[in-house]
């Protein structure tokens, strides 16, 4: 860990990253980290936890609140699964339901849908049917359903996605509502705790993040269902929030855009990318984990952006505008060596366009410990036909 400019950086420090950093921390915040898989993101870097008293930051919450991950672990053997992988992914892409909308005709109920808080506020009750045609489904750009073996050989599954179009119209509500501006390098939007807009924010970010946490318990039950296999343990977090926590004798709203919360005990599931292992790791008590605000990463992080992996195509023609610097047979010939059998995902999803994941998590050492390495054996994901508005 590197403190530049009075900001802990982990990893290879990416300058445009920390740059966006440094212009964040001058509105208002009072603390800010880069976790090892940072990269730019809109308005905070992602990968950044950054912390504010008594204020809370929209746009460093982001767009698709409560993005998280959660991983099961299941009964079902190791070796019958991996004989039948070729069916049992045609299986998850068959009920489970990428991009917008929801491809199979099960109906996903969860008591998140009757909370009282969604007649209480007037952008919720016009947001309730979307969510309700919404939830259980994965969306696309980064957004998986994974099965993986550990190094027990025993069956886990992985899921990564968010609140969705909820969370989606909720920032960009909030964001219009207090005279800001989308895009990369738009000013953070801050509001205070105490305000009525900050009030009412805090309301729906914290139903976001109910409805994606019960998005992602039935997907993973779901494809529990799939594999005939009981659910022994499980294990759930949050990225893309914030949270009211105790810092450096102060109370401070810690907001974890793209990092995982990883206080001493607290296990966490961190995905690699569709070629590599994710891990189930351990927060540590350590100085560095004081600085990390008990953070760490939420992934493998990008080493290319989706345009520069997979190349720019012309919406009106479909015409290639730049060529992509992830080529399809080197992608290919990666995802066979490994062994993994793919649904959907695209060049922006290759491994290339990745961070290795074993090095991100180096540069965590002292704050974290492995507890677990999955080693995936079937990743499906949106194709790239997939239409999904919604931002990662």
């Amino acid at each position: 860990m590197n403190i530049i400019d009075q900001i802990p950086v982990w990893g290879e420090v990416l300058p445009e990253a920390l740059s966006q950093m440094k212009e964040v921390m001058k509105y208002e915040a009072v603390y800010g980290a880069l976790m090892a898989d940072h990269h730019i993101g809109y308005s905070v870097p992602v990968g950044g936890v950054i912390a504010y008293e008594g204020r809370i930051c929209v746009n460093g919450v982001g767009f698709d609140i409560a993005c998280g991950n959660k991983a099961v672990l299941c009964d079902c053997d190791a070796q019958t699964l991996k004989a039948n992988i070729y069916r049992t992914m045609n299986e998850v892409q068959k009920h489970i339901s990428f991009g917008v909308g929801r491809i199979n005709s099960e109906k996903v109920e969860n008591s998140v849908l009757d909370e009282p808080i969604w007649d209480e506020l007037e952008i919720l009750r016009n947001l309730k049917d979307k969510a309700a045609a919404q939830l259980g489904t994965v969306g696309s750009g980064n957004h998986y359903v994974d099965i993986f073996t550990d190094e027990l050989n025993r069956v886990w599954i992985g899921v990564h996605f968010g609140s969705r179009g909820l969370g989606h119209s909720i920032c960009t509500h909030f964001i219009k509502a207090a005279g800001g501006k989308d895009g990369i390098h738009a000013v953070p939007v801050v509001l205070d705790e105490t305000s009525d807009l900050g009030e009412q924010y805090l309301k729906c970010m914290e139903l976001a993040g109910r409805y994606a946490y019960a998005g992602r318990d039935w997907v993973c039950d779901r494809v529990a269902k799939i594999l005939r296999a009981r659910i022994l343990d499980e294990c759930h977090n949050h990225h893309n929030f914030a949270w009211k926590e105790r810092h450096f004798d102060k109370d401070l709203w810690v907001i974890r855009k793209g990092a995982t919360p990883s206080f001493p005990g607290q296990r966490g599931f961190v995905g690699g990318s569709m070629g590599d292992v994710s891990v189930i790791l351990e927060g540590i008590e350590s100085p560095d984990s004081t600085q990390a605000l008990n953070s760490t990463i939420h992934g493998a992080g990008r080493l290319l952006g989706r345009n520069q992996a997979k190349g720019k195509k012309c919406r009106k023609t479909g015409k290639m505008l730049t060529e992509g610097l992830v080529k399809r047979d080197e992608h290919d010939a990666w995802i066979k060596r490994v062994g993994v059998e793919v649904r959907g995902g695209d060049l922006d999803e290759s491994p290339y366009a990745y961070k290795r994941i074993g090095e991100v998590l180096k540069a965590h050492e002292g704050t974290i410990k492995i507890l677990h390495t999955l080693t995936p054996i079937g990743v499906c994901m949106a194709d790239d036909t997939t239409f999904d508005p919604y931002k990662d």
